[in-house]
């Protein structure tokens, strides 16, 4: 059965990965990058379509098939992680998952204004261009390195709709964490996950706290920049005009939007996002 890690691009997801990938896939928490990272893969991928009857050039052409290839994924009946960006929602008859195959979910939100420069970086785009894609309900992502293959096609909708699918949803238990909260207060936010995932999975062994803080010092920011310093990450994406490596991990818990933009840009944001911000206390 899977448990799903998921948000909207840059939210913070990789660093939820890296923490529970420390404390359940190692002996002492201790997290050494991709190594660990790499037991909690991406779905959909095109790994997890083999065999399916669909277009690669065809964007969304794969969405009939997300379910049955759960199914596959199943079929040893063991707990996996997950990662992914879809929203929680039907796409016209189809749905991302169903109870069958999902045991539940964690769900990272950050502030909106926030993941704009975080976007803007990451995807190499200025900062209205990045608003805009944040506002697009119909937006979808997929590997832009693979010329002409859609098979990594997540469909991802608007900031605000992604969260409010995974939020509000009926159909699974979601644990719901701002990366705020996760920054200010890691271990026991991280505590709160692990016994969330372990009342989920019905593990009686308890919590171990040596072994949660091992995983909360392993995967602090400096310590993330440092590992992919010195042995690179799988996830850093390459700049199209100089053709340099762009780090993945930036400011991180620096990222301070107050700082970024003018006070022009900053009351469009406010206005726009007004009604998140107030229901997720930002």
């Amino acid at each position: 059965m899977i448990i799903w890690l998921s948000s909207y691009p840059k939210n913070g997801n990789t660093w939820l990965r890296s923490l529970i990938s420390a404390y359940y896939y190692t002996n002492d928490g201790l997290f050494l990058g991709d190594k660990h990272l790499q037991n909690i893969q991406q779905f959909p991928t095109k790994k997890f379509l083999e065999n399916f009857d669909y277009s690669l050039e065809k964007p969304g052409d794969t969405i009939k098939y997300w379910v049955e290839a759960q199914k596959k994924i199943n079929l040893d009946k063991k707990i996996k992680f997950f990662k992914t960006h879809n929203a929680l929602v039907k796409i016209g008859k189809n749905d991302f998952t169903n109870r069958k195959n999902t045991l539940g979910g964690i769900y990272i939100v950050r502030d909106p204004r926030n993941v704009i420069d975080s976007m803007s970086r990451h995807f190499q785009i200025n900062h209205d261009k990045a608003l805009s894609v944040m506002q697009n309900e119909n937006n979808y992502i997929y590997d832009f390195k693979k010329k002409n293959d859609f098979s990594d096609y997540q469909f991802i909708s608007s900031w605000e709709k992604n969260y409010q699918s995974w939020k509000n949803n009926k159909l699974i238990s979601v644990k719901f964490i701002r990366y705020e909260d996760l920054l200010k207060e890691t271990f026991f936010v991280f505590k709160e996950i692990v016994e969330f995932i372990d009342k989920l999975t019905n593990n009686k062994s308890g919590f171990s706290r040596e072994k949660a803080k091992n995983s909360v010092k392993s995967t602090s920011f400096e310590n993330l920049k440092k590992i992919e310093v010195n042995n690179g990450f799988s996830e850093s994406i390459t700049a199209r005009a100089s053709k340099k490596s762009i780090p993945f991990f930036h400011l991180g818990p620096k990222n301070d939007w107050q700082k970024n933009f003018d006070n022009t840009f900053i009351e469009k944001l406010n206005d726009i996002f007004k009604r998140n911000l107030n229901e997720l206390n930002y």
